[in-house]
C-alpha cells in the first residue's frame, strides 16, 4: 500500500465494478528526483490513488441505498400493463372495492414495520420479486454449482423441459414458505435472502433462471439466515428438509455462493430498509395488501408508549450535541467579560 500504484487499480478488480482502464502513466511512482529537500518524501493519499467509483457502486442496488432495486425494475413492464387493464376494467364496471380504507371512526394499520415485517406477507413480497426476475430476465447466463440438472435437489427425474418453463409464483411461493417453516426463520431474513440473491446475480454477472431458481434461492437462504439469526440452522438441518440433498452438497453450494459474493455479506441498514420499502411498493403495484386490523385503544397506548420511548432516545442523542455547540458560545461570552472586565 505505500507505492503510488496500488491494488485498487488491479485489473482483477470486483466484477461487480467496471473501472475505467488505467495507464501506468496516469499513476506516476515517485522517485528520488521528484523529491524536494525541503518538502520531503511526498506520501500520495490514498484517496487519491483510488479511482471514484461512486456512480458504478449507485448501480449495484444491494450496496448502495441510492440505487432502484433489480426486482423492481423487472417488474415495472408488467405493473404497467396491469394498470392499463384495471383501467379499461374500471371505467367499463367499477365493481366491489375489496381494499380497506381509514375513515374518521376508524383507522385502518397493518402490523408490518421496517424493524418487525409480518413474515407472510414478506415471503409473499420476496417470491413474487424472484418471479419477476425469472419472467423478465435478459438472458440465461449460469453457474453450473447451480444447475438442478447436475445438482439435483432430490431424486426424482428432472423434466426434459427444466430449463425453458418458467416455474409459476405458487411454486415458488411453496418452495420459500416450506423453507422458512420449517428452519422457523424470520421475516427479515427474507429481506436479507433477496439482497444476497441480487447481490449474487450483480457480481457474477449471472440470471436466475428454470434451471437454477431452487439452489440459488436456497444458497441465499442458507447464507441469509447465519448472518441474520442468532441461532442460524445448520446446513445439516437443511438436509432433514429436504431429505435427498447431501451435507456436501450443501456446503460445496454455500462456498460457492460465498466466493462469488466475494465474502461480502454485509447489508447496511439503508440497504435493508430500501428493500423493505421497494417490496412494499411491489405489493402495492400487484394489489397484495398487507392484514389491516382497526386501531384499537390498546394498540394505540402501545404506539404512544413506543413514539414517547423513541422521542427520548432523540433528545438523549442530541444532548452531547447540543453541549458541545453551547459550550463554544459559553467560551465566547467568557472571553468577553473578561475583556470588559480588564
Amino acid at each position: 500500500m505505500g507505492g503510488s500504484v496500488s491494488c485498487c487499480i488491479s485489473p482483477g478488480e470486483s466484477p461487480k465494478i467496471h473501472r475505467r482502464e488505467v495507464e501506468l502513466e496516469d499513476c506516476p511512482i515517485t522517485t528520488a528526483e521528484d523529491v524536494s529537500e525541503d518538502t520531503g518524501t511526498y506520501l500520495q493519499h490514498i484517496s487519491d490513488r483510488e479511482l471514484p467509483d461512486e456512480l458504478a457502486q449507485e448501480s449495484n442496488p444491494s450496496d448502495h441505498p441510492r440505487a432502484s432495486t433489480l426486482f423492481l425494475n423487472k417488474s415495472q413492464t408488467d405493473v404497467r400493463e396491469k394498470r392499463k387493464s384495471n383501467y379499461m376494467n374500471h371505467t367499463m364496471s367499477p365493481g366491489i372495492l375489496t381494499k380497506k380504507y381509514s375513515s374518521c371512526s376508524t383507522i385502518f394499520l397493518d402490523d408490518s414495520t421496517v424493524s418487525q415485517p409480518n413474515l407472510k406477507s414478506t415471503i409473499k413480497c420476496v417470491t413474487l420479486a424472484i418471479y419477476y426476475h425469472i419472467k423478465n430476465r435478459d438472458s440465461n447466463r449460469s453457474v453450473e454449482i447451480f444447475d438442478e440438472k447436475k445438482h439435483p435437489l432430490s431424486r426424482d427425474k428432472v423434466p426434459d423441459d427444466y430449463a425453458v418453463v418458467d416455474p409459476e409464483h405458487k411454486l415458488i411461493y411453496r418452495f420459500i414458505r416450506t423453507l422458512f417453516s420449517s428452519a422457523q426463520l424470520t421475516a427479515e431474513c427474507a429481506i436479507v435472502t433477496l439482497v444476497y440473491l441480487e447481490r449474487l446475480l450483480t457480481y457474477a454477472e449471472m440470471d436466475i433462471c428454470p434451471c437454477n431458481w431452487k439452489r440459488i434461492v436456497l444458497g441465499a437462504i442458507l447464507l441469509a439466515s447465519k448472518v441474520w439469526d442468532d441461532q442460524a440452522v445448520w446446513n445439516v438441518d437443511y438436509c432433514q428438509i429436504l431429505k435427498e440433498m447431501t451435507v456436501e452438497d450443501m456446503n460445496e453450494m454455500e462456498r460457492h455462493f460465498l466466493e462469488l459474493l466475494q465474502f461480502n455479506i454485509n447489508v447496511p441498514g439503508s440497504v435493508y430498509a430500501k428493500y423493505y420499502f421497494d417490496l412494499r411498493s411491489l405489493a402495492d403495484d400487484n394489489n397484495l395488501s398487507f392484514p389491516l386490523e382497526p386501531l384499537s385503544n390498546k394498540r394505540a397506548q402501545k404506539l404512544e408508549a413506543i413514539s414517547r420511548l423513541c422521542e427520548d432516545k432523540y433528545k438523549d442523542l442530541c444532548k452531547p450535541a447540543v453541549r458541545r455547540s453551547l459550550s463554544v458560545d459559553n467560551m465566547a461570552g467568557i472571553k468577553n467579560s473578561q475583556a470588559v472586565l480588564s
